[in-house]
């Protein structure tokens, strides 16, 4: 399997770069590399949304987190879908406002403050790379154990593997890759859920395996009601703040394609957030010493499924690694060029260069994530410890300034550096990180207390007029 596994994968990146290479012929401007023209119709955002919920951490992450936990596997899924479903009833109307980035309409519930907007441009960096250093670490994993490349070397080249399509073909190579993607991964995974079932004997049997607190209600009786929570705000948070997801509100043809996107994308998500929890559970059932839990998904597709579906199987594992990548890599080099540029030198990128500087934009935001995934093997502690600390802050910041008329600059610094700064303190002390589960729901309150009550003391009527602000997005919508 490993042979013919080797052989599919490269036949399977030299389509990925074939479509690359295609849609990159009509590419004329820095809009048609980074944003796809702004044209992107429901299929292919449903596609794209899709492929990139269904990513590293619902695979590998997941499905190893339910070995250990059972249930609480599903909470990655509902956390996910509650997300993407919030995207759509509050964020998706910002569309008609044509923002490029994520840091730009931040900046923009406060008044267009430069200061906001540069801080978030920079936060949003840092996170795009952090996303991308998960993937390359997940998918560095799968090719790892499959080909016995020792780890750095595997995670190497999944940074190539993608990064090859999306340097010659931009967004649009993305949206279209992942929408072939997400295919491979919903068949992928469900036929990979059947058989783990059916090989340890069915339903009742892999549940009989189990310890029992891990079959509770969510594995609550394992996990406990606050960590599990705090859990499922993770993921939800990484929704509500990856700047990805807003890319894809930025390049959607419309709102309503965008919102029916989101919206189907969130209830799909929903019914498949059982799935990596069966896998889990079945590896568990199938031998409970794994020595390292994301080995979980891999170890079944070698040792359950028949070969060629085996091979389907681990196709649609790094499916889901290179679909996230390749979206959080063009998100971060849409920051990068749009603020952190204009920030620096105090112009935009001339616009007969703006396609080169976004390739090699992409070079260094790559090569910067793949040193970073050097450093960590685990997925789920790096996720939920880079969501804590970077988008704690910047998702309350979104909700204030969209919910909140009277919200102002000064109250979404005050956020930003709370959220953070909370974050970092609750995950480096040992007790209160094992108490909450993970440092996101204090970082959420202490961001929101702390944008609240400076708002309050700092607000005056006069230099921004938030109400007109709100107004314009609803007449948007």
């Amino acid at each position: 399997m490993e042979t013919l596994f080797i052989i599919a994968f490269i036949a399977y990146m030299l389509v990925m770069i074939a479509i690359g290479w295609l849609v990159s012929r009509k590419q004329k401007s820095g809009d048609d590399f980074l944003l796809a023209g702004r044209n992107v119709p429901l299929l292919l955002s449903l596609g794209t949304t899709v492929a990139t919920m269904v990513g590293t951490g619902s695979s590998m992450g997941a499905v190893g987190f339910a070995y250990h936990n059972g249930w609480a596997g599903a909470l990655y899924g509902l956390g996910g879908a509650v997300g993407i479903l919030l995207l759509a009833w509050l964020f998706v109307p910002v569309r008609k406002l044509n923002f490029t980035t994520m840091s730009e309409e931040l900046a923009y519930y406060v008044g267009n403050n430069i200061y906001v907007r540069n801080i978030i441009a920079f936060i949003i960096y840092a996170a795009s790379i952090g996303w991308l250093g998960a993937h390359i670490i997940g998918g560095g994993m799968y090719l790892s154990w499959l080909t016995g490349l020792d780890l750095n070397s595997a995670k190497l080249l999944i940074a190539l593997s993608f990064a090859i399509y999306v340097v010659i073909g931009g967004y649009t190579a993305v949206v279209w890759t992942d929408s072939i993607q997400a295919l491979i991964l919903f068949v992928g995974f469900i036929l990979m859920a059947y058989f783990s079932v059916d090989y340890v004997g069915g339903w009742q049997a892999m549940l009989d395996s189990q310890p029992t607190e891990n079959t509770s209600w969510f594995a609550l009786d394992k996990m406990g009601a606050l960590p599990a929570l705090s859990l499922a705000l993770a993921v939800l948070v990484g929704v509500l703040a990856t700047p990805s997801f807003r890319q894809r509100i930025y390049s959607g043809k419309n709102v309503s394609t965008i919102r029916k996107s989101f919206i189907y994308s969130g209830v799909l998500y929903l019914a498949f957030s059982i799935i990596p929890a069966l896998i889990g559970m079945s590896a568990y059932a199938m031998t409970a010493d794994l020595e390292n839990a994301a080995y979980a998904f891999p170890h079944i597709a070698l040792n359950v499924m028949p070969v060629a579906l085996g091979v389907l199987i681990i196709i649609a594992g790094i499916s889901a690694t290179l679909s996230s990548a390749s979206s959080d890599a063009i998100a971060g080099v849409s920051v990068l060029l749009t603020d952190i540029y204009q920030a620096i030198f105090s112009r935009k990128p001339a616009a007969d260069r703006m396609m080169l500087f976004s390739r090699l934009g992409l070079v260094i935001t790559i090569s910067i994530a793949l040193m970073f995934a050097m450093l960590s093997n685990n997925i789920i502690t790096y996720i939920t410890q880079m969501i804590a600390v970077l988008m704690s802050g910047m998702c309350v910041c979104g909700l204030l300034g969209r919910l909140w008329p009277k919200y102002n600059w000064q109250g979404a610094i005050a956020t930003l550096i709370a959220g953070m700064s909370s974050a970092i303190l609750v995950s480096t002390n040992e007790s209160w990180n094992s108490f909450f589960g993970n440092s996101v729901l204090p970082a959420l309150v202490c961001a929101t207390l702390a944008g609240v009550i400076v708002t309050l003391l700092t607000y005056k009527r006069t230099p921004v007029n938030n109400n007109v602000i709100a107004a314009e997005i609803e007449q948007s919508g």
